[in-house]
């Protein structure tokens, strides 16, 4: 059953979105990796990578009913990031808004009586609270550590052992 154009275009932004999620990740990244943190960085690159599977999920829902897949215009990202804290405290901001952002699809979709939107949305529902607890645990973590450094390289080591994945649909 193809989607109406309203939940099409939704669907579409949140593509755009998971994208825009990405390239936050990757840049936070690129800071990190900047301080001489390349474990935290290594895991904030899978992350970016997840973000594309995640957009890869919305892509085939789309095009598997029917409906035209689009990637709308993304602006690079320019986080502050001085420290840290600031890079995951980021992380943790972008992860809130595409949470809010499912949250608003799965309701539309449901006005809408899309019964065959469900599995994909419930799936994400779950995702996002998964994601939200990782890197509020990661923020929790830091500002427990503060600016101790061994703490730091601990840390760095711990997430830099996260096995990659890839970006295909799993």
């Amino acid at each position: 059953m193809k989607l109406s154009d309203d939940l099409e275009n939704a669907f579409n932004a949140q593509i755009t979105l998971e994208f825009q999620a990405s390239l936050v990740y990757r840049q936070l990244a690129i800071e990190l990796e900047l301080m001489d943190l390349p474990g935290m960085a290594a895991w904030l690159r899978h992350q970016a990578d997840e973000e594309i599977v995640h957009a890869n999920k919305f892509i085939d829902h789309l095009a598997d009913r029917d409906n035209h897949p689009r990637i709308g215009a993304t602006q690079a990202p320019t986080p502050a990031v001085g420290s840290v804290l600031d890079a995951f405290e980021s992380a943790l901001a972008h992860e809130e808004r595409v949470s809010a952002s499912i949250r608003d699809l799965y309701r539309l979709a449901e006005s809408e009586g899309d019964l065959d939107a469900r599995p994909l949305l419930n799936w994400f529902l779950e995702e996002q609270v998964e994601e939200e607890a990782t890197v509020k645990e990661i923020v929790g973590r830091v500002k427990m550590i503060n600016d101790d450094g061994p703490g730091l390289l601990r840390l760095d080591e711990e997430l830099g052992a996260r096995p990659a994945s890839t970006t295909e649909v799993r």
